[in-house]
């Protein structure tokens, strides 16, 4: 069952299931008016069948029903459905008998005849309002934890500053866009952040490895599928495409799909409708198609293996994400990022040999690979300091060490519009730093933000990708001081 963007837009689905129609009519009645979508049953087993086809929020089910009472109906919901919301009625209410429904799962039972019909109104509202508050709270955390996914995103280099800034301008949009990267580079959080920072952030995010997906079920899984249409279905399943309806749909490594699906896909871009498997009837879907690739897809629709039409679909606009290793003045800022994730609130200190060998590393894994080795690094430390012996021999070794490192003064990235004039500031002078002393890097990077924000700690702390803790520490380690409240006054930076 989806999860709502906001109030209005969760329309709440109830099931009435009585074996009297005068009831089932009175409740349904009284539900329309309170703008719930009605479903009827007049058993159990009618009922459950129903479920398996169209999940609600709640239902409203008669406690004495010939064939199957209402705690065995309100059992193999609970197991088919756990969170629906059922509730009882009956004519036989008794203390025992309520107790036994709330042990069960009931959300609460109501005694019939409804006298006077308003009890039974308010008594729907409740268990609406109890729907929408988890519903509400489930959308709320799942938008959380992409909002932690979207920090991700850190440094201050000029090739991840156009990313940043290309992200900040398509953010609004529904045009679709072409991402390009290498894999482990962050194409998904690139995808997320222009989802969860745009106009359409309550609305739904749907990631699909395109490169994962058994080739058979391709088409089922992004358009779904009917009860019987093939072995296996045994009820309708909603499509990726209609579980992203309103919002975006990221396709990751959309070069591996096969050709014949590459046809249909194009159709639902052009018409914004999908067919489900085995169904007549088409769904109409407005989805925001992002997509993403590490193949060249031009030289691909050249030698036939991608088709030329959906090339130019998907590429309205085209992102590049760098590797890693275009952007090493970044690492140190990816460094203490990862620290802080791997080893919370520690006194872990990287040491300046180690930190020359993770800068001087190709790293063909791209920030995937650096983030395992960051990881390995606090599991292998002895808790104070990493050296090059807690890193891989390949690259403690230097075995594929790249050229001289290049100086990371390159201004820190801000695209909230009120952090505007700090980022402007960052911009006139750059810092000469000697590319063999990365304390030295480290301090003036750290002295240039922290002036040019006035001494704001927690403006800095965002902008250079670390815990103001970690600031702290690093100020009083590299003896540097400023003015200014330290009190950050944005909270939407991305990072």
């Amino acid at each position: 069952m989806n999860s709502p963007g906001s109030k209005e837009d969760l329309r709440i689905r109830l099931m009435i299931v009585d074996d009297e129609q005068s009831i089932r009519k009175l409740c349904v009645t009284v539900g329309e008016a309170l703008g719930f979508v009605c479903l009827e049953a007049e058993s159990g087993e009618s009922a459950l069948a129903l479920l398996e086809e169209q999940p609600v929020h709640m239902v409203l089910t008669d406690m004495v029903m010939p064939h199957m009472s209402g705690l065995e109906f309100l059992e193999k919901v609970k197991k088919l459905l756990p969170r629906t919301e059922i509730a009882l009625m009956t004519g036989h209410g008794s203390i025992e008998t309520a107790v036994q429904a709330m042990k069960l799962g009931a959300y609460d039972y109501i005694t019939k005849p409804f006298s006077p019909l308003e009890e039974l109104r308010l008594f729907l509202r409740r268990m609406a309002e109890k729907i929408r508050l988890v519903e509400e709270n489930e959308f709320l955390r799942q938008r959380m934890d992409s909002e932690t996914a979207v920090h991700g995103i850190i440094g201050s280099s000029a090739k991840i500053q156009d990313v940043l800034r290309m992200v900040a301008r398509l953010k609004d949009t529904r045009t679709p866009v072409l991402i390009y990267g290498e894999s482990g580079t962050g194409k998904e959080l690139v995808a997320r952040a222009m989802h969860f920072r745009g106009a359409f952030a309550n609305r739904a995010f749907v990631a699909v490895d395109c490169g994962s997906l058994v080739p058979t079920l391709i088409e089922s899984e992004l358009f779904g599928y009917e009860k019987g249409a093939f072995t296996g279905a045994l009820k309708s399943k909603q499509g990726l495409f209609q579980a992203a309806d309103g919002g975006t749909i990221f396709l990751d490594e959309v070069g591996e799909l096969p050709l014949e699906l590459q046809a249909k896909l194009l159709r639902v871009l052009q018409e914004k409708e999908v067919r489900p498997v085995g169904s007549n009837q088409k769904i109409k879907v407005d989805v925001r198609v992002i997509a993403a690739t590490n193949r060249d897809l031009e030289a691909a629709y050249k030698n036939g293996t991608f088709r030329k039409d959906l090339y130019f679909r998907l590429n309205v606009v085209t992102l590049y994400v760098p590797a890693l290793r275009e952007r090493r003045s970044d690492t140190p800022m990816l460094v203490h990022w990862f620290l802080e994730r791997y080893a919370p609130g520690s006194e872990l200190h990287v040491t300046s040999a180690a930190m020359k060998a993770l800068m001087q590393y190709e790293w063909p894994g791209n920030v995937r690979e650096l983030e395992n080795c960051v990881e390995r690094a606090v599991a292998l430390g002895n808790g104070q300091i990493i050296d090059l012996g807690d890193l891989p021999p390949a690259i403690a070794t230097g075995a594929t060490a790249g050229g001289a490192l290049p100086s990371p003064a390159e201004r820190p990235t801000v695209l909230d519009p009120d952090l505007a004039a700090a980022q402007a500031a960052l911009e006139p002078s750059r810092v000469p730093l000697s590319t063999t002393d990365l304390e030295d890097i480290e301090r003036a990077t750290i002295q240039r933000v922290f002036e040019q924000v006035k001494g704001d700690k927690a403006l800095a702390g965002r902008m250079l990708g670390i815990s103001r803790a970690t600031l702290y520490r690093k100020l009083k380690r590299y003896n540097i001081s400023g003015g200014g409240s330290g009190s950050g006054s944005s909270s939407h930076t991305l990072q």
